[in-house]
This record gives C-alpha cells, sequence and structure tokens, in this order.
C-alpha cells in the first residue's frame, strides 16, 4: 500500500468508534502446521467441513483473487446490555448467545465501515466477513499485532482479555502490519487447563470432542455417557477458560470472573422449570423461528432438547418427568438419552 493512504484509512476505521484493528496480507497462515496436525488427529470431531476447508485456508489468495490483505476488527460482546430481553430465561449460556447472532449485527457494522472505505478509496474491492468463510481469522488478528493465541486458543489481549468478536474486511489494498507481532503472555498459568470440566483443553489444542460448547452446539449427536455429568449445568456453549483467564479479569474484574466461573449457576427456580419445559414440549420448527435472530438456533431443535434433557439431569428436576416422558415418545433420536434421565430420577 502506498503509505499516503495509510492515515485516511485509519481516519475512516476510528471514525466508525473502532479502537482494536489491525492490518495483516493474505498470505501463507503463520499457525498452519499446527492446524493440520490438529485435523489430522481428528480433534475436530463431527465438523467435516474444517477439513474440507483446509486447501481455502491455506491459499486465501487463491480463493480471493484479486484481495491482497486484511483489515482485522475486534468487537467486544461483553458485558451485556443488562437490560436486554434473555430469550431463554433461567438458563446458563455462553455470553456471546446472550444477544442477537453476530453473524447478523457485527456484519452490519462491517457492511457500514465497508461503504465507507469503498468512497474514500474509489476503485478499490471491499469484502465483509464474521467468521463465515475458511478463513483462519486468529491467525489473521496474530499477525495484525492484535493479540496471543493463548493456551485456551483464544485470542488475547493484555487491555481487552479475549472476550470480543474477530472480523474482517478483505482488500484489494496492499496492506502490511503496523503493528509488531504480541508476545506470549500466558506464562506459567494454566488456569484455563485446570478448570475444564471436561478435559477438553492441553496447552493449545483444544480437543473438540470432549469440549461443552462443541457438545452443546455444533454436535448432532448425543454426548457419550462419561461426559454428560461433566457438562454440569451449560445449556449452550462454555465461557469457563475464558472467564478464569487473569487478562480478562484485569479487563472485566476480578469478582465478576469469579462469579461467571462458578462450577454452578443454575437455580431450580420456577422460571428454569418453564424454560426447560416449554423447550421440550416445543415443536422444533416453532423453536427455530423463536430463535431465528439468536445464536441459540445454531444447535437447531433437537441440540436445544438434547441440552435441556442434559440440564435437567443436572438439576434433578423430577418434577418434567411427564415431558421427558413424552420427549422419549416424540423424538426417537432422543430417548436413549430420555432412559438416562428418568433412570436419574429414581435416586430422588
Amino acid at each position: 500500500m502506498i503509505q499516503e493512504t495509510l492515515p485516511l484509512l485509519e481516519a475512516v476505521i476510528k471514525s466508525h468508534g473502532i479502537e482494536h484493528y489491525g492490518f495483516s496480507p493474505l498470505k501463507n497462515p503463520l499457525t498452519l502446521s499446527h492446524y493440520e496436525k490438529w485435523l489430522s488427529q481428528g480433534l475436530q470431531g463431527e465438523m467435516k467441513y474444517l477439513e474440507d476447508h483446509l486447501p481455502v485456508k491455506k491459499d486465501p489468495e487463491a480463493r480471493f483473487q484479486g484481495l491482497y490483505s486484511a483489515i482485522v476488527i475486534t468487537k467486544p460482546y461483553f458485558p451485556q446490555n443488562q437490560n436486554e430481553e434473555t430469550l431463554l430465561p433461567g438458563l446458563r449460556v455462553a455470553e456471546y448467545a446472550r444477544q442477537k447472532d453476530y453473524h447478523l449485527t457485527f456484519q452490519k457494522e462491517l457492511e457500514v465501515l465497508k461503504e465507507k472505505l469503498q468512497f474514500a478509496f474509489a476503485g478499490e474491492e471491499f469484502l465483509c466477513f464474521t467468521d463465515a468463510v475458511p478463513l483462519l481469522e486468529r491467525d489473521l488478528a496474530v499477525r495484525a499485532g492484535l493479540g496471543w493465541v493463548g493456551k485456551n486458543t483464544c485470542l488475547i489481549d493484555r487491555k481487552k482479555g479475549s472476550l470480543f468478536f474477530i472480523g474482517e474486511i478483505l482488500t484489494s489494498l496492499s496492506l502490511e502490519n503496523q503493528k509488531p507481532l504480541v508476545s506470549d503472555f500466558c506464562g506459567s498459568c494454566r488456569r484455563c487447563i485446570d478448570i475444564c470440566p471436561t478435559g477438553a483443553l492441553t496447552e493449545r489444542v483444544l480437543d473438540a470432542r470432549s469440549c461443552i460448547s462443541y457438545l452443546t452446539i455444533e454436535a448432532h449427536s448425543l454426548p457419550p455417557e462419561n461426559l454428560r455429568a461433566q457438562m454440569g449445568d451449560w445449556f449452550f456453549g462454555c465461557d469457563l477458560c475464558q472467564t478464569v483467564c487473569p487478562w480478562n479479569e484485569k479487563a472485566h474484574g476480578k469478582d465478576l470472573m469469579k462469579e461467571l466461573s462458578k462450577e454452578r449457576r443454575t437455580q431450580a427456580t420456577p422460571e428454569t422449570v418453564r424454560t426447560l419445559k416449554t423447550l421440550l414440549v416445543t415443536s422444533n420448527k416453532k423453536l427455530m423461528e423463536s430463535l431465528k435472530e439468536s445464536p441459540l438456533s445454531r444447535a437447531r431443535g433437537f441440540g436445544l432438547k438434547r441440552n435441556a434433557l442434559i440440564v435437567i439431569k443436572e438439576l434433578g428436576l423430577k418434577e418434567l418427568k411427564e415431558e421427558v416422558l413424552h420427549t422419549s415418545r416424540q423424538w426417537p433420536r432422543l430417548k436413549e438419552l430420555c432412559d438416562w434421565v428418568l433412570e436419574s430420577f429414581e435416586d430422588l
């Protein structure tokens, strides 16, 4: 990129209220060998699309011809607006899922910025993405100087922690990183590894097959019985490897992060019982309609009912026995899980 265009580029980005951004060329990813090894070990579980995307991730310039660089941007999703209505009250969900789907909201914000950039740089190309194309986003963010990949496999910034989304605007501008690569500041800390209920984490390697986020969102099957009790009261996703991180404590407050890191936070309140009952007796079609703008819809109707059953068992909600029996009759794929829940009621 011609050096004189950099001040204008940064001025346009900052006028959009963006503070945490950087630039990266679309070159072969720095972490490609790590990613290839992860795939070869089958740690992606049922997420076959990650393997299918490997050729594009290996050579992004071949897929995005004429685009040479990425403007990498982060958007915090924490803390939440406490006045925002919770779609499934009483249930424990990952913090990012407590708001509208970022694929909709963040994408829209990037599109607005793209229009400004298109006006400022006539003749250049710009394309926006938010976790919707085969790019190694964390790799781009590291190359852009926005943080390091921590032991929990998340991008971490010393001032902002890790509770943020990553988005990109790919461009025909030739951009080079303007910031030095960030050193690794995890040190000897292993809180994220030690707190993981299912042991899914080793240092900078996540076995998705036993990760609570994977089991409650991405998986299309029932979790192995030996993992179900370890999933605790998490209904959708899991934040523990982030909320326990000292850098998130520094960014958002130690007391708040400790509260979010408790072993159990779901209470067996009438509200919680009503929510779980609704999930079991409502048709999948109606569930998807009610959650169409929420990240929760990613689990689909089957996944939401599956997750509800696991939480019911964890909380010992015997008063929902009839609803569990109804689910067993209506959804053959869930019968084995329903039987597991019903068997646990006999000991209460």
